[in-house]
């Protein structure tokens, strides 16, 4: 059934708004990184999550790097992190030469368990080797559960850099994803729910800190006529053009959340009746944007397994896939420390039974219904 029409997992998904701003950035024949886009960009991200200040980059991946640079993160130093998450959340502290440990989720938000850090600063602490920060991930669009997170983490003094790639928009206790920690990390990577091709950005409350990753990101190239250069840099800004396109995404936003809500909610009341799929629970505290609708399905209530299930639906064209691997089980990080929830390997359970169906703004109601029909037939 090639011949259907492809139905993708998350696709870039333009408002027509877009345009405006790339048009300004060819007339201007500002295309280069930097310009009247790239300020702009900056200071709507920072409105819109009510941070101090902004950095556009290259990626969110490149935001990672530049949070754990600015917090002093150097070789052999140790930084926690969210083992549930795609891996551009732990490659940064292989870049500095830093060693990762990893912290488990905890089951009702799919987040990093609080549990699972405290265990993990005590011991590491009692060693003298108290990390220079943790990489709290806000997984599929539902922030983590900061309060708990945050009080654990000031107790060792140890900086947070939240994350925040697949929750632009969401909110925790009605403050807005990716401005709970010292760091906020946004992607605009073509899947997200808002998308520059490929693209981040840096907040924080400290401008000083955000001017410095300014500096870092655009070679550390020193004030001086001549090109100079004191300290290493990176070329990490973003493209003028790129953030033309993110001024535009960003308009529609609030709309894209509603629409990526709705696709959960369609397929939650429709396939509510099949005991063995549960769907990732919302939290009490805080609004998740549901970037993808995620869902774990009980092997103690049916035979059907996510492989059976991504197998089916791609007969018919439908894209889906399971969670995240795990970094805990990725063979680059197989030496690395690994902190369970209460003994429970909950993120392994997770993956081995979890999935990702399908969440496309561009996917009409009678596709989704075709996708929940076969869903229905499999079980």
């Amino acid at each position: 059934m090639a011949d259907r029409e492809r139905i993708y997992l998350s696709s870039p998904h333009m408002s027509g708004l877009e345009q405006q701003y790339i048009t300004e950035a060819f007339d201007s024949n500002w295309v280069a990184p930097l310009g009247k886009n790239v300020d702009s960009f900056e200071e709507e991200i920072a409105s819109y999550v009510g941070s101090a200040g902004a950095v556009a980059l290259s990626s969110g991946t490149a935001a990672i790097h530049l949070a754990l640079i600015l917090l002093n993160v150097g070789k052999d130093d140790i930084v926690f992190c969210s083992s549930l998450t795609f891996i551009a959340s732990a490659n940064p502290i292989l870049y500095q030469s830093a060693i990762p440990v990893f912290i488990d989720s905890e089951p009702d938000s799919w987040n990093m368990s609080p549990e699972a850090l405290e265990q993990a600063l005590k011991e590491y602490a009692a060693k003298g080797r108290k990390p220079k920060a943790v990489v709290i991930v806000n997984l599929y669009g539902q922030s983590a559960d900061y309060d708990r997170l945050k009080a654990i983490c000031d107790a060792y003094e140890v900086p947070i850099v939240e994350d925040a790639a697949e929750s632009l928009g969401a909110t925790y206790k009605q403050q807005i994803s990716g401005t709970l920690g010292k760091f906020g990390v946004f992607s605009f990577n073509g899947n997200k729910i808002i998308t520059t091709s490929g693209g981040g950005m840096l907040v924080s409350e400290d401008l000083s800190l955000l001017e410095k990753a300014r500096f870092y990101a655009t070679q550390a190239r020193d004030q001086a006529k001549h090109y100079q250069h004191s300290q290493l840099g990176y070329n990490y800004r973003l493209s003028n053009i790129l953030a033309g396109i993110g001024r535009g995404q960003l308009q529609i936003l609030n709309e894209r959340i509603v629409q990526k809500r709705n696709i959960f909610d369609l397929y939650q009341n429709e396939l509510s009746t099949i005991q063995s799929i549960q769907f990732m629970p919302e939290t009490s505290f805080g609004k998740a944007t549901r970037w993808l609708t995620t869902a774990w399905i009980d092997p103690e209530q049916s035979s059907v397994s996510v492989t059976d299930i991504i197998t089916h639906l791609e007969t018919y064209n439908i894209e889906s896939r399971p969670v995240w691997k795990p970094l805990h089980l990725q063979p680059l990080f197989q030496d690395c420390a690994y902190y369970t929830h209460h003994e429970q390997d909950v993120s392994a359970r997770l993956f081995n039974h979890g999935i990702c169906l399908p969440s496309d703004t561009n996917m009409s109601t009678p596709q989704q219904a075709f996708i929940i029909d076969q869903l229905k037939d499999i079980f």
